[in-house]
């Protein structure tokens, strides 16, 4: 695919179906990720591909009490009052409920690290960071890619973090050590739903030339 076409209709898929993704696939879209760029060129990542049905089912059952803890704070606390009237929200809020209840069985989980020891001095060697930006802008470039990629193939994906309500016991089930903060849970699959075109802000409303709130075009 041309990769603006990539771009432009690259979207969360949270709907998956069961078919098994061939490990070339796999294979492809994690070494696009190795292609992205990382502080100090320390490359630290580490990428985990469960594909287990067991380890699956597992990450599946934690995740779905993590989602419904941040459904109902999220109802108490009326945390999304900002967005739920948008005309996005229903959806995708109903898609991410969805995903809930399914993403123990999809066929991929790509369990996306930082690894603490190729940080050098960005990490404190106890576990900190002493530059969370330097860091999490060390690993993230590569999930994009992963994600990109993804698409490209004509594989669904979708970035979630709400593995981090169950950091313990996902580290327990994938036997991850100390020093790989996991930072990214990655399900990938053949696609139920239908890729793009996205509809994002209008350009001339988050981009601006010299100086905020200089319009780009004049």
């Amino acid at each position: 695919m041309d990769f603006f076409d990539v771009v432009d209709t690259q979207r969360a898929i949270r709907r998956l179906r069961p078919d098994p993704v061939s490990d070339d696939l796999v294979e492809r879209v994690l070494a696009a990720a190795t292609r992205a760029p990382s502080a100090r060129g320390a490359e630290p990542w580490a990428f985990v591909v469960v594909r287990k049905p067991e380890l699956r089912a597992a990450i599946g059952r934690h995740y779905r009490q993590a989602w419904e803890a941040a459904e109902r704070f999220t109802a108490q606390a009326d945390a999304d009052r900002d967005l739920k009237h948008t005309p996005h929200y229903a959806r995708m809020m109903r898609g991410a409920a969805e995903l809930s209840r399914t993403i123990g069985v999809a066929p991929v989980l790509i369990v996306c690290c930082l690894d603490h020891t190729r940080l050098g001095p960005i990490a404190d060697g106890a576990g900190g960071l002493r530059s969370p930006a330097a860091a999490y802008a060390s690993i993230f470039p590569a999930v994009q890619n992963l994600l990109l990629a993804a698409r490209a193939l004509g594989l669904g994906t979708t970035l979630t973090t709400l593995h981090r309500a169950f950091e313990s016991d996902l580290r327990a089930l994938l036997a991850l050590p100390d020093t790989l903060e996991p930072v990214a849970l990655v399900p990938l699959g053949h696609p139920q739903d239908r890729f793009g075109p996205t509809r994002r802000r209008p350009l001339e409303d988050v981009a601006f030339l010299d100086q905020y709130g200089t319009p780009l075009k004049r």
